[in-house]
């Protein structure tokens, strides 16, 4: 069931780097998308994050309290310095380079927890990496590569480790709390942070076109709730650094859906990128059943 959970939600945040190019494209600033898209996800669960997890939330302690307040502070730059690269460089590239967190995951697990992964979750985690790293080489050579991929490229790498200190955060907060309270509680406090950056940097919520809104909405309804919702179950079943190999897939999904919306298309070399990348997540995949 949890392989089944992840690839759904796999499937959903397909669709963020999609549906972020077209509010930007809308007139929305990236940090006003990543804003709108943790609030009202946050407000859409609030009804059934105090029914079914009303306890919990009331009797939350102070460590908890802390937790929540890293988790949200990490997922808040993940989405502002990510959603930010799509302004410079190309999907594939941003979506290759933000979904490295699994390099990073892997360091960080054996330096602080002494998790070692299995043989066939290592092999997968080469694999992996490996077809990322072709995904962005083959995309640095072409001309659609965005008005300035080497800052966009950077922000994509931040907003990983950003995503990969969030998870790791997540290990111990989602070990004691009930999913929905966990996830009203990591998305409210990563939206509230930004409402303070929009605050601080003079960017306004309000006044856009009403499909932008839309857009906005769907972003928090499928990527979000649906996507980062399903990780986030998936945090008590399976290991962060599993979880980690199968946002790897994301650019695949992402960059076929750019070249159908936008026709950004893709060379060989990507296409073979594509293919370790599903080569690892299953042979990680192997590795995480044993």
């Amino acid at each position: 069931m949890p392989f089944v959970v992840l690839g759904i939600g796999l499937l959903a945040i397909s669709f963020g780097a999609i549906l972020a190019r077209l509010a930007q494209r809308h007139g929305l600033p990236s940090l006003t998308i990543a804003t709108l898209r943790l609030g009202l996800a946050a407000l859409l669960i609030t009804p059934i994050a105090l029914w079914q997890s009303g306890r919990a939330l009331r009797t939350l302690n102070l460590r908890q309290g802390l937790l929540t307040a890293g988790a949200g502070f990490f997922l808040a730059l993940h989405f502002a310095t990510w959603i930010t690269s799509l302004e410079y460089t190309s999907v594939a590239s941003s979506t290759a380079l933000v979904t490295t967190n699994l390099l990073w995951i892997g360091l960080a697990s054996f330096v602080l927890f002494g998790d070692r992964p299995r043989r066939l979750m290592a092999i997968g985690i080469v694999i992996s990496l490996a077809g990322s790293l072709l995904i962005f080489w083959s995309d640095s050579r072409t001309s659609a590569a965005g008005s300035h991929p080497l800052l966009g490229n950077f922000l994509a790498l931040v907003g990983s480790w950003c995503f990969s200190s969030y998870l790791l955060i997540g290990r111990r907060l989602r070990a004691s709390l009930p999913l929905p309270a966990y996830v009203w509680l990591a998305y409210g406090s990563a939206a509230i942070f930004l409402l303070f950056a929009c605050q601080a940097s003079g960017t306004s919520l309000t006044g856009y076109a009403g499909a932008a809104y839309l857009v906005a909405l769907g972003m928090a309804l499928g990527p979000q709730l649906l996507g980062h919702t399903s990780y986030n179950w998936s945090l008590k079943h399976v290991s962060p650094t599993f979880i980690a190999v199968v946002t790897l897939g994301e650019p695949v999904g992402s960059a076929g859906l750019a070249w159908l919306f936008f026709a950004e298309s893709f060379a060989w070399l990507q296409g073979i990128g594509f293919v370790l990348l599903l080569v690892g997540i299953y042979l990680a995949a192997r590795g995480e059943g044993q």
